[in-house]
C-alpha cells in the first residue's frame, strides 16, 4: 500500500535550520494534500503546516509561521518542511501526513488518511 516516509530531523543548535522531507510511494501522489505535525512529550499532537495537492495554499501554526515553509515536488512524490531560526519549543516528533483527494489545506489531523512514522528533531538551548 501507500507508505509515507520522513527524514532529516537530527540535533541542530538554537537558531539553525533542519530541511524534513516526506517521500510518499504509488503514483497518485499529486492527488494528496499533505501537511506537517509534531508531538513533544507530554503534549498533545498539534499541527504546523499543510499544503493543498497543487501546491498552491498553505496554512501554518501561528508558533512556526515566519520561519518554517512547506512545500512539495510531485514529479518526485515528496513534501518538505524548511525549519529556520529554530528553538528549543520546537523539539518533537514530526509526522507527515496524506489526505486522499484534498482539495485544499487541512490543519486537523482526524482529517488526514496516511502518516509516516515520524523524525526526531531535537533544538538544542
Amino acid at each position: 500500500q501507500v507508505q509515507l516516509v520522513e527524514s532529516g530531523g537530527g540535533l541542530v543548535q538554537v537558531g539553525g535550520s533542519l530541511r524534513l522531507s516526506c517521500a510518499a510511494s504509488g503514483r497518485t501522489f499529486s492527488t494528496y494534500a499533505m501537511g506537517w505535525f509534531r508531538q513533544a512529550p507530554g503534549k498533545e499532537r498539534e499541527f504546523v503546516a499543510a499544503i493543498s495537492r497543487s501546491g498552491g495554499i498553505t496554512g501554518y501554526a501561528d508558533s512556526v509561521k515566519g520561519r518554517f515553509t512547506i512545500s512539495r515536488d510531485n514529479a518526485k512524490n515528496t513534501a518538505y518542511l524548511q525549519m529556520n531560526s529554530l528553538k528549543p519549543e520546537d523539539t518533537a516528533v514530526y509526522y507527515c501526513a496524506a489526505k486522499y483527494r484534498g482539495y485544499y489545506y487541512y490543519s486537523g489531523a482526524s482529517e488526514y488518511d496516511l502518516w509516516g512514522q515520524g523524525t526526531q528533531v531535537t533544538v538544542s538551548s
